[in-house]
């Protein structure tokens, strides 16, 4: 529950506090920008304070700027905080004043924490916070206190000039700032998997590059039109960056792999995708591609079957859903919203041959690769489509 009359949002990092002193002041700098900019996309007033080791989001809105700010990568939590004069007595009385709202039974406890220099300790702050608490609510129940799991936390957090008083912490995404690490080409299929591989590469601090490959008739406008919608959820969490759709034409090379190719098909046609990526990733000054591919979940996916279309490109691959089961990419599309617009047929399940290659070697899939084919992913990245993200296409009614 929000605390009655908050004004301010305290905002935590995670792994920020890890780093050197330097690079933890310039990504604490990079991540109050990042808070600025996901107010003013969301239309929520609001102005950023930064101090070491915190930011401090000042509003009159601080219940909807908690949600939003929640929403930022490299945020590990934040709390809706009413502040108030670091004193004991303001701290004391507000604390009453609070439990009088938002405590209705049950144990309770005082989480006093400290910087600066006060003529009080945080050992103060939880005991007179605790025993007026006590007091404001006595007459109504019996309080009960619990120091190790309350039910009814009351968190202050005392700073030089001000004290902030808070009663729940909201998680969110952790992770680095977004900007902190080079951008990468997303290869994004219109599937669940890879959009949620684009988010988990954001929240390590990477802009994407989404791609998208319009197989053609293997594929079809709903499908590139839930792609499109994926990518503009994805770029809720990227105000001010370039996240528009970049599509490739792909449709005539897929049916040259299908008229050309048996077993290993799928193979190669991981490799030209991965090819048409280097090129997008040149053009647009990314280090690297990132996918959905998780260990085993097709049998283009197993080990070795990854291991013989890597070589394809000098870039990286980077996979963030390697290990993980599919039920865990389900839950996590969901809770980033990604989930519904993912669920239609991916089309490459059409490419397909009937009996796929689960132990390819790098040999065999080139052995069986038409030699022009890269040369195919060259003229496909050279006419890249950019879609400004919210055209009409994005939201198709009555799609499947």
């Amino acid at each position: 529950m929000t605390v009655p009359g908050a004004d301010a949002v305290l905002v935590r990092h995670g792994d920020i506090g890890v780093k050197s002193a330097h690079v933890q002041a310039s990504m604490e700098g990079d991540l109050a920008d990042r808070v600025a900019a996901m107010l003013d996309d969301r239309g929520v007033s609001g102005t950023v304070d930064h101090e070491w080791g915190r930011l401090f989001v000042r509003t009159p809105a601080a219940e909807v700027a908690t949600d939003t700010v929640t929403d930022v990568f490299g945020v590990h939590t934040a709390s809706p905080a009413r502040t108030v004069p670091a004193s004991i007595d303001a701290i004391t009385e507000t604390l009453a004043e609070i439990a009088t709202v938002t405590y209705d039974g049950g144990t309770f406890a005082v989480d006093a924490r400290r910087t600066g220099d006060h003529d009080f300790t945080s050992h103060e702050v939880g005991k007179r916070g605790g025993d007026a608490i006590w007091q404001a609510v006595e007459s109504e129940f019996d309080p009960g206190v619990d120091l190790d799991d309350p039910d009814h936390p009351f968190y202050v957090e005392v700073r030089d000039e001000d004290a902030y008083i808070f009663t729940e912490r909201r998680d969110g995404p952790g992770g680095f700032p977004l900007g902190s690490q080079a951008p990468l080409v997303a290869l994004v299929s219109g599937g669940i998997d890879s959009p949620v591989a684009a988010w988990q590469a954001m929240r390590r601090g990477s802009p994407i590059v989404p791609v998208y490959l319009d197989l053609g008739d293997y594929g079809g406008s709903d499908h590139r039109a839930r792609a499109i919608a994926t990518i503009e959820t994805l770029s809720r969490f990227a105000p001010a960056q370039d996240v528009r759709p970049r599509v490739v034409h792909v449709g005539e090379y897929v049916d040259r792999l299908v008229e050309a190719i048996s077993s290993t098909r799928m193979l190669s046609f991981r490799r030209l995708m991965y090819r048409i990526a280097e090129h997008v990733a040149e053009a647009e000054g990314a280090a690297g591609v990132v996918t959905g591919e998780a260990v085993g979940q097709k049998s283009s996916q197993t080990v070795r079957n990854l291991a013989a279309v890597d070589r394809a490109t000098e870039l990286p691959i980077h996979r963030p859903l390697l290990t993980w089961d599919k039920q865990e990419i389900i839950a996590e599309a969901r809770r980033i919203g990604t989930y519904e617009d993912s669920t239609i047929d991916a089309g490459c399940h059409r490419v397909a041959p009937d009996k796929p290659a689960t132990r390819a070697t790098v040999a065999a899939v080139e052995a069986a690769e038409p030699p022009e084919m890269f040369e195919w992913a060259t003229k496909a990245a050279e006419n890249v489509e950019v879609i400004e993200v919210g055209e009409p296409e994005s939201v198709v009614e009555g799609a499947p």
